[in-house]
């Protein structure tokens, strides 16, 4: 799913037209349009306060939004910078292996935030 798909599906769930979302999040409906057709020319991609009003406005998920966006949300970014060894080895898995890590530390994530 692309950005501007998942920025479409949450705008339809909340009933709002193009032109409703836009005045809420002051932009125009155009440009809003071309986020959702993904037909934004290069160095026009929506700002990081953008998405932030967007998430906010459609009660979605703002790390998801920036992350399809190809914005990395900052708490991942501070994390990267402070350990890039261990991303960098991560980048470098085969998808079965980063998999295999994934099921290891998931679990191990939900019980430290419990």
């Amino acid at each position: 799913m692309t950005f501007g798909e998942r920025v479409r599906e949450l705008r339809q769930t909340k009933g709002l037209t193009l032109r409703d979302l836009a005045e809420k999040v002051g932009v125009g409906f155009t440009y809003l349009s071309k986020i959702e057709n993904h037909k934004l020319e290069d160095g026009h991609a929506p700002s990081e306060k953008l998405i932030h009003k967007l998430a906010a406005e459609l009660d979605g998920c703002e790390q998801e939004l920036l992350l399809l966006a190809e914005k990395v949300p900052e708490p991942i970014r501070r994390r990267v910078i402070e350990r890039p060894e261990i991303f960098m080895a991560l980048a470098e898995l085969a998808d079965a292996d980063l998999d295999a890590v994934y099921e290891q530390v998931v679990p191990k994530a939900k019980k430290a935030r419990a």
